[in-house]
């Protein structure tokens, strides 16, 4: 544990990641908050799923957006009006319930849109707070194995502030970004923060085809995650226990953030773009078990054994991201992953409920396996792509930002 340590010793090194943590707890409070809201308001089943969707594809949809706002603009001006244009989105759905529904959906899509991109500016300020490429892969490990934190403790937060009422649930997750978002912006490394000169073309970062196949992946282990998220709740239905699905979800993030603070504690050998196919098999390999679908206990252990390449998986595709984006656009890059996890994640939920229709639990639990396959092999087809120039791993993006400042 001694890199975290030394991480959590430099300057402004845990009120970044306090902050950050902080104001992205309205990404796991956000849907759910929604969907309880429009449930107390009379809205069907439908209508929640349909709404709370809307609120994580609206999110996926402005993180690029916001990402690039930021590369061009710096963090503050962008961060601080995006957290209280979501907020306002979350009040105004407050107010107006479900209905009337075009209300409604435009609340939905200003509280996801305007979502400010504090995981990517995160991303982006670490290589010039800590000291070292083994401190910022560090960080990145920390930071992708404490984000399962924030699916754990934002439903209970929900859940508590609802007790008060919905309309309570809504304005708390709308307070909590402000106030995450106040740490992060009003930071000196964060206000002093600048992108590269960066070329004048729409494509940004998507121009670069190692990020192009690294997001292709990143979107496939999205389904996995999706799948599992669904496949869960099958297998407690099936189990006929009310606490099986949310015990296997907590399981799950627990297993990630072991082995994202085991990944991160030493010194990781060989170069991200090497170390990524071998994490990606181990993620894949941890799913295929659960189309077995055993008892409780054993399901358990199979859950925390599927969640542990996660996290470390994630951490070095964050280190190539840093790599591989083209100068000036490292921040809307690492939105683009946040976008592609996301969407991934929304298209695995579909893929989850065809396998239950198909062939029942474990079928539901089998797409789980095929996203991570996908992403084994699409890493694999693209690896001559996911190597970096030789001029990127000696001068990476958060180099070409200091010198350009």
């Amino acid at each position: 544990m001694r890199a975290y340590v030394e991480f959590l010793r430099r300057p402004h090194a845990g009120r970044l990641l306090g902050g950050t943590l902080l104001g992205r707890l309205p990404n796991g409070m956000g849907m759910l908050a929604v969907v309880l809201h429009v449930r107390a308001d009379g809205g069907g089943y439908p209508l929640a799923g349909a709404l709370a969707a809307l609120f994580g594809l609206s999110m996926a949809t402005g993180q690029p957006v916001l990402g690039r706002a930021m590369d061009r603009l710096g963090q503050p001006r962008v961060l601080l009006p995006a957290a209280l244009a979501s907020a306002a989105g979350f009040g105004a759905l407050a107010a107006v319930g479900a209905r009337p529904l075009p209300l409604a959906v435009a609340a939905v899509l200003l509280a996801g849109f305007a979502t400010p991109p504090l995981e990517a500016g995160l991303r982006a300020l670490w290589p010039d707070v800590l000291d070292g490429p083994a401190q910022v892969e560090a960080a990145y490990a920390l930071d992708a194995a404490a984000q399962e934190i924030l699916f754990t403790v934002g439903p209970l937060l929900v859940v508590a502030s609802a007790e008060l009422g919905t309309e309570t649930a809504l304005l708390l997750t709308g307070a909590l970004g402000i106030a995450g978002t106040l740490v992060v912006a009003l930071s000196g490394p964060s206000r002093r923060w600048r992108g590269a000169p960066r070329a004048a073309d729409w494509a940004g970062p998507l121009r670069s085809p190692g990020l192009r196949v690294l997001l292709a992946a990143l979107a496939c282990a999205g389904i996995a995650l999706g799948v599992y998220t669904v496949a869960v709740v099958a297998y407690a239905e099936r189990l006929g226990s009310d606490v099986a699905s949310g015990l296997l979800l907590a399981v799950m993030s627990a297993g990630a953030l072991a082995g994202g603070l085991v990944y991160g504690a030493r010194p990781r050998a060989g170069e991200p773009h090497r170390r990524l196919p071998r994490l990606l098999a181990a993620l894949a390999a941890g799913y295929v078990p659960l189309v077995l679908a055993p008892g409780l206990a054993a399901m358990s252990v199979l859950a925390f054994l599927s969640g542990i390449f996660l996290a470390p998986a994630l951490a070095c595709s964050f280190t190539l991201v840093d790599r591989l984006a083209p100068s000036g656009t490292v921040t809307e890059a690492f939105a683009w992953v946040v976008a592609a996890v996301g969407a991934g994640a929304s298209l695995g939920s579909a893929v989850s409920g065809v396998g239950q229709d198909l062939a029942g639990v474990p079928g539901a639990f089998a797409g789980a396996a095929g996203g991570g396959l996908l992403a084994l092999l699409l890493c694999l087809a693209g690896g001559r792509a996911l190597r970096p120039a030789p001029a990127q791993i000696q001068e990476p993006n958060h180099i070409r930002s200091c010198q350009s400042s």
